[in-house]
């Protein structure tokens, strides 16, 4: 396989550059089951594992790979050991779903999301805010990729409702059912580029993916007729090599969008009352009742709607939260390492 169109850069080669003189070689993981994963190299396809050194190293599931990582590999016959995993440039991932405090890593080194959203009556506004802001945090561009044009109804409004909270962001209008506007995404979708396709079940993900790919690679559903909401079709997330020469990831649909991180996440998606928040008479002003608030007064003459502000407000509160869960989880890791040592150093001792 030829990396340059797997994604491979100069960036890339020079993070690979210690390794030189270990007779090592890179893959990209293409999926992921569980602690056994699948390889994409020059030489083929290689199925692989963490090897024992690198799993001691890891302190943080972050540090892991995940489909789309680049891995340094010690190779024999068709199977690998990863020995390390090279630097990303952007990562999508949520909190895991539940109550657990942890990361689940959705993507890796992506260049562009595709945030396909359906036009018929699963479509939200505040589940698009949520995913912009997941995705501006990733680091990567979001697209928004409006599917089912075909069915769906108030599109005009839908549009100005989108274009209200996605200023700058391209949106593309198509139906993947008929192959009709798929050309709109091509600037994205050129060799070497690499694009992850979210969104929830049933918004027709699937059926982007085989109309890109020219053949039925997912298996599809039909939605349930009385809310539009679908099925989860696609179970797993791999990396798909399209004829365009880009790079595809297909994930399942996330019902549950809990943040992991967003340190300029939720700036960026909601930039527009960050400016007005920077007008405000006091710095620290939640917006509320204080006097001179620039957010209120465009609240008042219809500059800025109600529901906007509530999900921004929401989601800095749960911005906010987090931070409080990770920190405690980090204490707590921190004393259980020490403990541990303090067991290992007794124990020494009293061997000597």
């Amino acid at each position: 396989m030829n990396l340059d169109l797997l994604g491979w850069s100069d960036d890339l080669a020079l993070s690979l550059a210690p390794f030189a003189a270990q007779s090592l070689q890179v893959g990209r993981v293409a999926r992921q089951h569980k602690q056994l994963y699948t390889l994409y190299t020059e030489g083929g396809e290689f199925a692989a594992e963490i090897s024992g050194k690198f799993r001691y190293q890891v302190q943080r599931t972050e540090d892991l790979p995940c489909v789309g990582d680049w891995v340094v590999i010690a190779a024999t016959g068709q199977t690998a050991n990863i020995q390390h995993l090279l630097p990303r440039h952007t990562l999508f991932s949520r909190k895991v779903a539940g109550a657990t405090t942890d990361i689940q890593l959705i993507a890796a080194n992506l260049d562009s999301v595709f945030l396909v959203c359906g036009l018929d009556d699963d479509f939200n506004l505040r589940r698009i805010e949520r995913y912009l802001v997941m995705i501006w945090e990733s680091g990567a561009r979001p697209i928004i990729v409006l599917n089912k044009v075909d069915i769906g109804e108030q599109i005009e409004q839908r549009l100005l409702d989108l274009e209200a909270i996605a200023v700058g962001i391209p949106i593309v209008q198509i139906s993947a059912l008929h192959d009709q506007g798929l050309d709109a995404l091509n600037p994205w979708l050129q060799p070497g580029q690499t694009v992850a396709l979210v969104g929830s079940s049933g918004v027709g993900k699937s059926t982007l993916t085989n109309q890109l790919v020219g053949e039925q690679v997912q298996a599809v559903q039909a939605v349930r007729a009385d809310d539009s909401r679908g099925r989860h079709t696609t179970t797993s997330r791999q990396l798909i090599c399209l004829p365009s020469g880009a790079i595809l990831i297909d994930t399942p649909g996330l019902r549950e969008l809990q943040l992991w991180t967003a340190q300029t996440g939720v700036s960026t998606a909601f930039n527009e009352i960050e400016a007005l928040a920077g007008h405000c008479r006091f710095r620290d002003c939640q917006h509320q009742q204080e006097p001179g608030c620039a957010v209120q007064a465009a609240l008042g003459n219809g500059q800025l709607e109600i529901q906007r502000l509530q999900s921004y407000q929401k989601l800095r509160k749960e911005k906010a939260y987090l931070h409080r869960k990770q920190d405690q989880k980090a204490q707590i890791n921190t004393k259980a390492r020490w403990k541990q040592i303090t067991k290992s150093m007794r124990q020494r001792d009293k061997w000597q």
